[in-house]
């Protein structure tokens, strides 16, 4: 979810930094087509690795992650907290980001090491507040809320909630078909069939609930601890294959099913960093005026 935020950003104009402290996962690199690539050292730090964004943009987005800096991808990273706490800081003191419209910062699932780092060092710049995301079933949840709790306590705003994984949606042209007992492909078959007696049907939106959601599900999460609920994400098998080859989904795939959701999270989100700005910047205003 963060590569693609970051990409979307970028494609609207935006200069966009994307950190990654998923010290021991890092799949940032992968993500955003930038496997086997390395940071270079410069006289203002490390540089982050920009990415070659397509489409007619201005915006630019530049990234940092420790996959970067492994020989072998697949090497494990067996490293205790205040190593990890010391690239962390590195990340943000030695690297030369420049100009940012916006940071978004990476993190693994929990309330561990990296968020407590990330929080602290961020503390004295400003931080805008956590995007949490999470899918429908109650074991992905039950741990999301002790994320929104976490943020409460160490005075994270949470700009917002993002499901997951919310349903598998596709044109009943573009389904699969399958025999029950033999398991055999009959796709043609029932093709053949819709379109003689049904024609209609190639053009209806089929959905499905791969993750039954537990109780009210993460809309009613939301509101029962006072977070808005920025946007539903489907289930995108083009989705999928923009993270697995490195593309900006909005620019490589404008027609899919999680086009449009993805972009409504976007606005919805930018509008709420951006109202907390104006909120910020008329307190301070009237306090410098007492």
């Amino acid at each position: 979810t963060a590569c693609q935020l970051a990409f979307t950003l970028a494609a609207e104009g935006n200069s966009v930094g994307l950190l990654d402290v998923d010290i021991c996962g890092p799949s940032v690199p992968r993500m955003l087509g930038l496997s086997g690539r390395e940071v270079q050292q410069s006289g203002s730090g490390w540089t982050p690795i920009s990415v070659d964004l397509e489409g007619d943009t201005d915006g630019e987005l530049l990234v940092m992650s420790v996959g970067f800096m492994l020989p072998n991808a697949d090497d494990a990273i067996i490293w205790r907290g205040p190593r990890k706490n010391g690239l962390i800081k590195q990340f943000l003191t030695d690297v030369d980001w420049g100009t940012l419209d916006y940071l978004i910062v990476d993190t693994p699932p929990g309330t561990s090491d990296e968020h407590l780092s990330i929080i602290q060092y961020l503390r004295g710049s400003g931080i805008d507040g956590a995007v949490v995301v999470t899918t429908p079933q109650e074991v992905a949840m039950q741990d999301v809320r002790k994320e929104i709790n976490f943020c409460r306590k160490t005075n994270v705003e949470v700009l917002g909630l993002v499901e997951n994984m919310s349903g598998y949606q596709s044109p009943v042209s573009n389904l699969q078909f399958r025999d029950p007992s033999s398991g055999a492909d009959v796709t043609a078959a029932t093709m053949a069939m819709i379109q003689s007696k049904c024609p209609e049907l190639l053009s209806v939106m089929a959905h499905a609930e791969v993750f039954p959601a537990f109780g009210d599900g993460p809309q009613g999460m939301a509101a029962k601890f006072g977070v808005d609920l920025l946007g539903k994400l489907p289930l995108d098998n083009q989705l999928m294959a923009a993270c697995e080859q490195g593309q900006a989904f909005v620019t490589a795939y404008p027609d899919s099913i999680a086009c449009a959701p993805l972009k409504s999270i976007v606005a919805n989100l930018k509008a709420r960093v951006e109202a907390n700005a104006a909120t910020r910047a008329a307190r301070e205003g009237a306090a410098a005026s007492e």
